[in-house]
């Protein structure tokens, strides 16, 4: 069988959106939110509204309208929250994409889908809103999940529900409702869902990563930004 990142990429020829409007390829601009970005030492990361200016001065200076970036990065900030900086836990290595628009931005689903599940995953630090998206491509079954959106997306939402490719799903949230983040999407592919609902793990530990890379492979295989 085709190799489950292959098999991703191979599924889109061009840049395919997962935000709404008329954002185009070059409208995005690369972010680095790891531990090696020495402007990020002098952000006080614990505020959603610092770090909201701090995305907004990022994109001006580089004449973007949207930031994307964080797959398979091993973050600092997730410090802040005892979801994920326990003993227990120890998890601060990022394996979905970010994509930082406003809130209240549309998003949309890169492929044809049914619904699969939904939550408010309403943890300090957790995702918030969450949808998650069940696709069936080529004869093989996966799952993309959209994370830290607005409450408002889950309502009148139900199992099962069809969508389209380019259909709007959802709309982010800001930081009152998103998990305390600064608007943004967190986009993730997964092949096995692992008996989720509604949720899956988006930030792990560097002893389980190896097996969430081959699980949850790139989603710019997928969106081409």
């Amino acid at each position: 069988m085709q190799d489950f990142s292959e098999f991703i990429d191979s599924l889109t020829s061009g840049f395919t959106p997962v935000i709404g409007g008329d954002y185009k390829q070059e409208d995005y601009a690369y972010i680095d939110l790891s531990e090696n970005n020495r402007d990020l030492l002098k952000l006080e990361v614990a505020s959603a509204e610092a770090f909201s200016i701090f995305i907004e001065e990022y994109l001006w200076n580089r004449k973007a309208k949207a930031a994307y970036g964080g797959y398979n990065e091993l973050r600092t900030l997730y410090q802040r929250s005892e979801l994920f900086n326990n003993e227990a836990a120890n998890r601060n290595i990022h394996i979905g994409l970010d994509v930082w628009v406003p809130a209240y931005s549309d998003i949309i689903s890169p492929l044809d889908g049914k619904v699969h599940s939904f939550r408010d995953n309403d943890d300090f630090g957790d995702y918030g809103p969450t949808i998650i998206l069940e696709h069936f491509e080529n004869g093989r079954k996966f799952f993309t999940l959209y994370g830290h959106l607005s409450r408002a997306s889950l309502q009148d939402l139900k199992k099962g529900d069809k969508v389209k490719a380019g259909q709007k799903i959802a709309e982010l949230g800001d930081f009152h409702e998103n998990g305390d983040y600064a608007p943004h999407l967190h986009f993730q592919i997964m092949e096995d869902l692992q008996d989720k609902d509604g949720d899956y793990p988006g930030v792990v530990r560097k002893e389980d990563l190896d097996n969430f890379l081959k699980n949850c492979p790139d989603p710019n295989l997928l969106l081409k930004i």
